[in-house]
């Protein structure tokens, strides 16, 4: 039972269970908007408003939100923006049912996910070590990216399977119908499983809301050198080596195939992490864990210079798993040293910080490939990025953040906090 010691904690099982059903139905959601919005007007630059317009008001409100989360009951707030995520789901289903032709009251609709989105992130990743024991904190992070990298596989799929079955009995406007209420559903039976977790009130003191309390999580990501050692590499090397935005792009051009191939590459990357994930669960890493997650990071440039460079899909499909497996070995030692590292009263607004870089690498990223694919090409596009992200991970270990390289164990932060004092 090693790999699977979180589970033991009641309460958080009814956690996981609950994030595993919202994930899945938010991933369905994206991917029935997605469609519905391009049938809607044709236009490409609409697909890009849609990660825009639920971007912005993350963007915003993160900072505030981390404030939020360290004042309040994080569980109350998780539930808060489930039932928002509800309410959206059927508002969407609603516009969907009467055949709307605008796509203003939908991006209306997403602002709002947004903004549920900036308050349930930081609440979510600082609201899972009040959940379990320290001992069992690493299993539980596994545990916690298993269930969500299964949800972005099976997520999307069955959205579009739902969608094409919806379409074809229910007519033009009823895959869009059917993919909204069935996310309705799997959003509801989230909600009630996370009432079945305990409230917790916060144990810090409550504040009056300042530009210095809400800024305290950037102030102490700057102090503490590991922290910020670990957020700001993931968001340098994902923002320049975004090679799954252009995906869709290299399945036509490069490899002349069509969107089922696409389907598998896309897959890909969540298949690698997911089963990274699952035997980071059983085997987690609990030594040389600085030289583990530079290492990961340099995984996941080799990883896309290689799909880079091939013409092959097996290849490509290979290169795409081993990238989502050394970005989750990152991704597994940085939320640790960021949990660990952080005192309950301001976990929040460092994991609202986090969110942010998170945030920003992938969206940035995203826009980032495009215009150097459009201004490089497809292919140099892909490689400049891969090269880039070794360049960053070099820097970071040897030249700008060695303490965080020569990290060996999770317990030499506790040791330097207790030299601090």
């Amino acid at each position: 039972m090693g790999g699977f010691a979180a589970l033991k904690q009641r309460e958080f099982t009814y956690y996981l269970g609950s994030r595993f059903l919202s994930s899945i139905a938010a991933q369905m959601l994206i991917v029935a908007v997605g469609w519905q919005v391009f049938h809607l007007t044709g236009r490409v630059i609409d697909l890009g408003l849609i990660g825009l317009s639920q971007f912005l008001p993350f963007l915003c409100l993160s900072l505030f939100a981390g404030h939020v989360a360290d004042q309040h009951d994080r569980g109350l707030i998780v539930r808060a923006c489930m039932a928002v995520s509800l309410l959206s789901t059927l508002l969407l289903l609603a516009f969907a049912a009467q055949g709307l032709k605008s796509t203003l009251p939908i991006f209306g609709v997403l602002g709002l996910l947004g903004i549920g989105r900036a308050f349930l992130a930081p609440a979510a990743q600082s609201f899972v070590p009040n959940l379990v024991p320290t001992s069992a904190l690493g299993n539980a992070v596994a545990l916690s990216s298993t269930s969500f990298q299964v949800a972005t596989i099976a997520g999307p799929s069955l959205g579009g399977l739902i969608y094409a079955v919806g379409e074809s009995s229910s007519g033009v406007n009823g895959g869009a119908v059917w993919v909204y209420g069935a996310s309705a559903l799997l959003f509801l039976a989230s909600l009630i499983m996370m009432w079945r977790v305990k409230r917790r009130p916060s144990g810090g003191v409550r504040s009056a809301v300042s530009w210095g309390a809400v800024l305290e999580g950037l102030r102490f990501v700057w102090r503490r050198k590991t922290v910020l050692g670990a957020i700001s590499l993931d968001l340098f090397a994902v923002l320049f080596g975004g090679a799954t935005a252009l995906l869709p792009a290299f399945t036509q051009n490069v490899l002349h195939a069509g969107p089922e191939v696409f389907g598998y590459l896309r897959a890909a990357p969540g298949v690698g992490a997911g089963l990274c994930a699952l035997w980071l669960a059983f085997r987690p890493i609990n030594h040389r864990i600085g030289v583990w997650m530079f290492s990961g990071v340099g995984v996941f440039g080799v990883a896309t210079l290689v799909f880079g460079l091939t013409r092959h899909f097996w290849v490509a499909l290979i290169a795409l798993m081993l990238l989502g497996a050394g970005d989750m070995v990152s991704v597994f030692i940085r939320q640790l040293l960021v949990q660990l590292e952080t005192p309950d009263v301001i976990r929040g607004r460092v994991s609202a910080v986090n969110s942010v870089f998170i945030g920003a690498s992938n969206e940035l990223g995203e826009f980032e490939s495009g215009f150097t694919a459009a201004w490089l090409g497809l292919v140099p596009a892909i490689v400049v990025g891969g090269v880039v992200t070794l360049l960053v991970t070099g820097l970071w270990a040897w030249g700008l953040f060695p303490g965080l390289r020569r990290l060996q164990t999770f317990d030499q932060l506790k040791e330097g906090h207790a030299n601090e004092t």
